[in-house]
């Protein structure tokens, strides 16, 4: 016979601030990171194109993290690890001169890290949803980011001598729609580079129960580097913003604030 749940209060309750039991996605490995992108290419919209090929010089005035696209997949040679794909979309502003127009363009930067996210091949059933099967192959990815700080920004003939770029890919409709109009692709006229400072938290995470108390968690570990040149150098003294991530549970009013009662 089945058991059966008598309806009443629960008794013998856990006292407030202890130990409980949750299902919850567990972090099995993450990295922070201090990114010095340089030399990022910057396509810009039409109407930028025709200021950018007449000014003597350009100055970086703010860069927006429009998206990340993120993928995991397995790494073959090591059991239990996997890289991790993120590419930014950067909304780019600057100002030319002389006239101090502002020129506006997208730039997209990739990065991969390989974190450890442990195995598994669990199916998962929900009351929820007819379609109820979930394969747990591959663990979740998550990419913590804040607006990116715009360290330079400088014109290229294209004729001249550039940094290596990607091979050119499509570009999701909804990022154009951000950037409020048509992009300049391919030009023979001249280029627009820029270099940004990125802060971002990179883990990956899986399915699982716990008993725990809850504290706040913050990852030691470093990824990568980047160079040494000049605005690298300035974007290394940058202190890393640990309290964007970490929003404060209260804040102070203001001294005119008065309360509603």
């Amino acid at each position: 016979m089945p058991d059966r749940v008598v309806p009443g209060p629960v008794e013998s309750c856990p006292a407030v601030g202890g130990s409980v039991n949750i299902h919850t996605r567990k972090i099995y490995d993450s990295c922070r990171d201090k990114d010095c992108v340089e030399d990022l290419r910057v396509y810009p919209t039409v109407s930028s194109q025709a200021l950018i090929d007449s000014a003597f010089s350009v100055r970086p005035n703010s860069a927006e993290l429009l998206y990340a696209d993120v993928n995991v997949d397995a790494v073959s040679f090591n059991r239990g690890y996997y890289t991790v794909d993120v590419t930014y979309f950067y909304k780019v502003t600057g100002n030319v001169f002389p006239g101090g127009s502002t020129v506006t363009g997208l730039a997209v930067f990739d990065k991969r890290v390989i974190l450890f996210g442990s195995e598994g091949a669990v199916k998962v059933f929900s009351s929820r949803s007819l379609a109820s099967v979930t394969s747990a192959e591959n663990p979740v990815a998550y990419v913590e980011a804040v607006n990116p700080i715009a360290l330079n920004m400088r014109f290229a003939e294209s004729d001249c001598c550039t940094p290596a770029e990607p091979e050119q890919r499509s570009i999701p409709g909804f990022i154009i729609e951000a950037i409020g109009e048509d992009l300049v692709l391919n030009t023979p006229g001249r280029r627009l580079y820029v270099t940004l400072g990125q802060f971002s938290i990179i883990r990956l995470e899986r399915d699982s129960q716990l008993t725990l108390t809850a504290a706040d968690f913050f990852p030691t570990k470093e990824c990568v580097g980047s160079s040494d040149d000049d605005p690298c150098t300035l974007f290394s003294r940058v202190r890393f913003p640990v309290d964007e991530f970490f929003p404060p549970d209260c804040l102070a009013a203001e001294e005119d604030y008065k309360a509603l009662v």
